[in-house]
């Protein structure tokens, strides 16, 4: 149980909307978000759009107020509890930003379940305003990966993790998502891997048209509790394999033991 590491996306896989648009359009903000997103990146876009924000009065305790009223299916709670429960290693990476993420678990009551959250970065300036910045710097520092937007590759996170994983004694990803950004780290899944794509959502779309290319075992799912069956599912056979693996190890090295004998007594030395 100790070495399985679930990954969560968070934008319509722990929550069911995207948090981006769901405070956009709880604030008012629809007709000055759709102006400006054919001219800027949406990280940018949404620093700008939460400086308007600001500017019209909108204090960071009414995003808040949005952020707890966000729309989440019943099951994802307990679902995320229980894995936590059961020895698993809880993380997030998500194309949202910490403020948004960090405000609603918090709100939830699961943020103590999640070891690390990779997103874009948020914080409240001097003023009391909310700004937003990329994960990666793509004017300086472009990550390289064409199948990932500007500001973050998951894929890239997902190979950081992983090399974690081997002194950490870690061994099992299932990794959970929806986007089209999900379908990067789904090729960085190795074989024992799961992943499992929103069904009818694009990276599941993505994995379903490039099936080959994926190593993990891809489960499905459709909503919370679904989400909820599967998980525990894969983790409760995961850690019947570990002790079954474990079980045989420990015969083989008793019997192997058995085998060689007692060790034999040093004859006497002559004199």
């Amino acid at each position: 149980m100790a070495g399985i590491v679930v990954i969560f996306d968070f934008d319509k896989t722990i929550i069911d909307v995207d948090s981006d648009n769901w405070v956009v359009d709880e604030l008012g903000a629809n007709d000055l978000f759709n102006q400006l997103l054919p001219t800027m990146p949406w990280n940018s876009l949404m620093d700008r759009l939460m400086k308007e924000l600001h500017t019209q009065g909108k204090t960071i305790e009414d995003i808040e107020e949005v952020l707890k009223r966000v729309p989440i299916h019943p099951r994802i709670v307990p679902a995320i509890k229980s894995a936590f429960a059961l020895g698993c290693d809880l993380r997030v990476i998500s194309d949202a930003n910490v403020f948004f993420i960090e405000t609603i678990l918090k709100h939830l009551g699961i943020r103590n379940c999640f070891s690390e959250i990779n997103t874009n970065p948020g914080y409240v300036d001097e003023e009391g305003r909310l700004k937003i910045l990329p994960y990666v710097d793509f004017q300086t520092s472009p990550h390289g990966c064409n199948l990932c937007p500007p500001n973050m590759c998951k894929g890239l996170i997902v190979e950081r993790i992983q090399a974690s994983m081997v002194k950490e004694g870690k061994k099992r990803i299932i990794y959970l998502g929806d986007g089209i950004g999900d379908f990067c780290p789904s090729l960085k899944l190795r074989e024992g891997d799961f992943v499992m794509p929103r069904k009818d959502f694009p990276a599941w779309n993505l994995i379903k048209e490039n099936r080959t290319l994926v190593k993990a075992e891809v489960h499905e799912w459709t909503d919370g509790e679904e989400l909820e069956h599967i998980l525990l599912q894969l983790i409760n056979a995961i850690t019947i394999e570990e002790s079954q693996l474990l079980s045989v190890e420990c015969k083989f090295h008793t019997m192997s033991k058995a085998s060689h004998g007692p060790f034999p007594r040093p004859l006497p030395v002559p004199y």
